[in-house]
C-alpha cells in the first residue's frame, strides 16, 4: 500500500492505495474533477525525490507528494 498527499492548496485528504505505478496512480486521479485539474501543473515526489516518469515503480509503504505550482514574492 502507498501513501498519496495532497499539498499546498489542493484540499483533499491522504489516500492509501493499493497501487504499483504512478500510472495507475494517474488514471485514478484523473476521475476525480477536483484533481484533474490539478495534475498536468503538478510534480509529483516519491519518498520526497521527484519524478519525471509515470513508469516509476512503487513499492509497499512508499510515499507520493502531489505537489501544485506555487508563488511567492
Amino acid at each position: 500500500m502507498v501513501r498519496v498527499e495532497f499539498l499546498g492548496p489542493i484540499q483533499k485528504d491522504a489516500l492509501e492505495l493499493e497501487i504499483t505505478n504512478l500510472n495507475e496512480l494517474a488514471a485514478i486521479l484523473q476521475a476525480d474533477k477536483k484533481l484533474s485539474e490539478w495534475l498536468e501543473n503538478s510534480a509529483v515526489a516519491v519518498n520526497d525525490t521527484l519524478v519525471s516518469s509515470l513508469e516509476a515503480p512503487l513499492k509497499d509503504g512508499d510515499k507520493i507528494s502531489l505537489l501544485p505550482p506555487v508563488c511567492g514574492g
